[in-house]
């Protein structure tokens, strides 16, 4: 009887424990997260076969497929490669694709849209807050941790920095409060559009202010100042990325010293997928066997 009793006051207090504040477990899980040790698995953007889903040379069941072949952790399939995008996939499709990716054992580490935070233009940005807002639920369906947006760009002829800074945050802090009701993290890209440096990033989530905020770390997309720099000082808002097969030093497009990358990724303790992406001519297949095999010898290097 003690045993059961003291069992049930165990579950009276469960509901206290439920009443602390986000932001407090979400500190508390910072924290431990620094005594972790780093976690790599790997992930396939598959805007390197954009080329070919859009011809329909090969469609998302292939691509399950291939990810299985090569042994991927998880799949990222970006929300353009959908039947009928920018309209939300029918639950059936998204529940077919769900089960296919859990039967080879991979998980669906993330997906995106396209939008335009940059545009002065309200009425084009509410109706890209509403379509971030769909494909958040469909995220939650799929049971992807994160649904990829953009800042955007603009010319902003009329317009300070500034000016569009506190639109872009108020926009992009709406859909994160909508992402927080389905349990999805918005994951914004650094495209080398308005957000162009490591300094623009930091600004812009400063801002926003919201837990529900993380960054898809592009590593290809910082092209001012040294990238390994860059990368360093976003780092702690990463929570997913695009691994390319070059970066920019000096106005000029170089390969990527990966074992260089990952050092810098593993002294950050970063845990989670890193995808892969391909970008240029060139057969997609071999250019992803490729990147994948030489990045896997650089991670065996840092492990």
């Amino acid at each position: 009887m003690r045993t059961r009793r003291n069992f049930v006051r165990a579950l009276l207090t469960i509901p206290a424990l439920a009443t602390l504040s986000d932001s407090f477990a979400f500190s508390k899980w910072e924290e431990n997260q620094q005594s972790y040790s780093h976690k790599f698995k790997l992930s396939l953007n598959l805007y390197s076969f954009n080329a070919f889903l859009k011809e329909k040379k090969v469609d998302l069941f292939d691509m399950l497929d291939f990810c299985a072949q090569h042994n991927f952790d998880a799949i990222d399939p970006t929300g353009y490669y959908f039947p009928g995008y920018p309209a939300v996939p029918t639950d059936d499709f998204i529940n077919n694709f769900k089960r296919r990716a859990f039967i080879l054992g991979l998980d669906i580490s993330g997906t995106g849209v396209r939008n335009n935070f940059a545009d002065p233009d309200a009425n084009k940005r509410n109706a890209d807050i509403e379509h971030i807002k769909q494909w958040i639920e469909v995220s939650a369906k799929m049971g992807s941790p994160h649904l990829r947006i953009f800042a955007g760009e603009h010319n902003h002829k009329g317009y300070s920095k500034d000016q569009v800074f506190e639109w872009m945050a108020k926009d992009i802090r709406e859909c994160c409060n909508y992402g927080k009701k389905h349990g999805v993290i918005v994951a914004l890209q650094n495209h080398n559009g308005f957000l162009k440096t490591a300094d623009d990033v930091n600004i812009l989530f400063e801002k926003v202010n919201s837990e529900w905020l993380g960054l898809n770390l592009d590593i290809g997309s910082y092209r001012q100042k040294d990238p390994y720099e860059e990368v360093a000082k976003n780092i702690h808002h990463a929570v997913t990325w695009q691994i390319k097969e070059n970066v920019w030093m000096d106005g000029q497009e170089k390969h990527t010293d990966f074992l260089k990358l990952f050092t810098i990724i593993k002294k950050a303790g970063y845990r989670g997928y890193l995808p892969l992406e391909t970008l240029g001519e060139g057969d997609p297949f071999q250019k992803v066997e490729g990147l994948l095999k030489e990045v896997k010898r650089a991670m065996a290097q840092v492990e």
